[in-house]
């Protein structure tokens, strides 16, 4: 039997920050956008609450090479993320490299891929 979640203010304003974000948080993003919500919430609640939320299917982990998970909420579309190296945020990129076949070795058949791009983002670039 799966044990049931209580509804808290504290579990609902770590969703709220999720999904208000628009783009992949760290934990610590995470515990920044709920803390607007709840003043006194602590990491660990951030991070027991992550990992019930993943277990549900209601957020899904980024992971990025060399780097601790981000989450942002599950079911979107098919997207690609690009990670500012001035200030660290990631972002969700909308659109896919077409054709993905024509890259692979000879004989190699993708079946599924996930494209990072690393850069500066715009607020960081002025």
């Amino acid at each position: 039997m799966r044990r049931m979640e209580r509804k808290t203010i504290q579990r609902q304003a770590i969703r709220d920050a999720i999904i208000e974000a628009s783009r992949p948080l760290s934990p610590q993003e995470v515990l920044d956008g709920a803390r607007g919500h709840v003043k006194n919430l602590g990491i660990a609640t951030v991070y027991r609450t992550l990992k019930s939320l993943l277990a549900e299917g209601a957020v899904q982990a980024v992971d990025l090479p060399g780097e601790p998970p981000r989450y942002e909420p599950a079911g979107k579309h098919h997207h690609h993320h690009f990670r500012c190296r001035a200030c660290n945020k990631v972002y969700e990129i909308d659109g896919c490299p077409k054709n993905l076949k024509r890259i692979a070795p000879r004989g190699f058949r993708v079946e599924s891929h996930d494209l990072t791009l690393f850069g500066v983002c715009a607020r960081c670039a002025t």
